[in-house]
């Protein structure tokens, strides 16, 4: 895991993994600020829903960008989707110097969810920071069942997250975020 700095923004989609990185920053003693971003994906008002109540639980603030004239998304993989959304995030950044986070970890077959893709995106950051904020991603050599148990034993509030990628009611039973879920509940 990385070198802890005070300053870290969590790029938070009210999602079990995001809401993994907020408690992981909190008990690291960082100061932690949280970004929501509504690029047109189709269960943005219920992340967004989820991402406040996360929030509150934390009493921590939650940010928003919103992304306008461009393709909605129905649900599933986002090609540069993890690049756009660090990318915003390095533009929303207020500090000098500190990390910006997200909850990708190993297991989905998404380029941007691996080390390399990791690798490849804080060379981007170091370009444009002269590598003073540094790419966060403390379970990106965890399974779906490493974050879940790392939540469980850490009591972050499952409950308030939602991780549906088609907008439904979770879980949806089609998904693959809901089908993680449907396997991690009834373990």
């Amino acid at each position: 895991m990385e070198e802890l700095t005070s300053n870290v923004l969590v790029l938070l989609s009210g999602g079990i993994d995001s809401c993994a990185c907020v408690s992981y920053y909190i008990a690291q003693g960082a100061s932690v600020r949280t970004l929501f971003v509504d690029y047109g994906q189709v269960s943005a008002q219920k992340e967004y829903g989820a991402a406040l109540e996360i929030c509150d639980y934390y009493k921590i603030s939650l940010d928003t960008v919103k992304l306008f004239g461009h393709k909605t998304w129905s649900g599933g993989y986002v090609p540069g989707r993890n690049s756009f959304l660090l990318h915003v995030g390095i533009m929303y950044f207020q500090y000098n110097s500190g990390i910006i986070a997200l909850g990708i970890h190993s297991g989905p077959n998404y380029s941007d969810c691996t080390p390399e893709f990791v690798r490849i995106m804080q060379t981007s950051f170091d370009l444009y920071t002269d590598g003073c904020v540094n790419i966060g991603t403390p379970f990106v050599n965890f399974n779906k069942r490493d974050v879940w148990n790392y939540c469980k034993s850490q009591n972050v509030p499952i409950g308030l997250t939602y991780s549906c990628e088609l907008g439904k009611e979770q879980p949806c039973g089609y998904c693959l975020s809901c089908k993680d879920l449907e396997i991690l509940n009834a373990c």
